[in-house]
């Protein structure tokens, strides 16, 4: 009887160290689980910041353009009285509605692909990181393209009719590099006339339209920015 007794103690003691052992390894994953998600946090937290930098740039740009479209369409409603043919090269040159806004999204997949994500404890991030990546994403790309389509006949136009040679070099500027014109000659019936006056208030309408998409996205990123910044400090602490 004795060593019946023993017997089943024995096999308790076993099946409770195997019990506990599962424990500790099931709080050790969930404890690096917790590590790797903070972790895929900080790196989410710098990527923001790089993106809201792209945004302050391209922004920056489109405020240029659309400075430079109204000096245009002031000086054509005045019959070209206003600024001469040289300045007016060089602003036409300075419209660039063809800047896209590309997301890093790099650090958002691995915090779907790794389960991190779940683990995020502000339900306001999780969400946010959806609209950012989600929708948002999706209403970037299709404006873009609609844009990008626009800019390929607009550029071929002015470049055709204003015989615009200029040099470029790829290492100067914050994205595709600069231009420096170098000879052009004016086409003032062009520039007078409906095609040309259509085509630059055409650009300021999708001047316009991506600035507002912009403003939607650098609210949304500060918003993820700062909400990020308290799941990491909330797990640090």
């Amino acid at each position: 009887m004795k060593t019946y007794y023993r017997l089943i103690l024995e096999a308790v003691a076993i099946i409770g160290s195997v019990l506990f052992s599962f424990y500790i390894e099931d709080l050790r994953k969930k404890s690096d689980n917790l590590i790797l998600k903070n972790a895929l946090i900080g790196d989410l937290i710098e990527t923001i910041e790089d993106d809201l930098e792209q945004l302050k740039n391209i922004q920056d740009i489109l405020f240029q353009s659309e400075q430079s479209i109204l000096d245009l369409l002031n000086d054509i409603d005045k019959n070209h009285t206003q600024i001469d043919n040289i300045e007016t090269i060089e602003k036409i040159l300075s419209i660039e509605v063809g800047f896209s806004f590309f997301q890093k999204d790099g650090i958002f997949n691995e915090l779907i692909s790794t389960g991190s994500f779940e683990l995020i404890e502000n339900r306001e991030l999780k969400n946010n990181l959806l609209e950012i990546f989600n929708h948002l994403k999706e209403r970037n790309i299709a404006t873009s393209k609609e844009i990008d389509n626009f800019n390929i006949i607009f550029r071929r136009e002015i470049n055709s009719n204003f015989r615009i040679r200029f040099t470029y070099n790829s290492f100067d500027g914050k994205f595709y590099g600069s231009r420096k014109l170098i000879n052009s000659k004016f086409n003032k019936n062009y520039y007078l006339g409906n095609s040309f006056y259509g085509a630059i208030s055409q650009a300021q309408q999708y001047v316009n339209m991506y600035s507002r998409l912009l403003r939607d996205l650098e609210d949304s990123y500060k918003t993820a920015l700062s909400l990020s910044k308290e799941e990491r400090d909330n797990f640090e602490r």
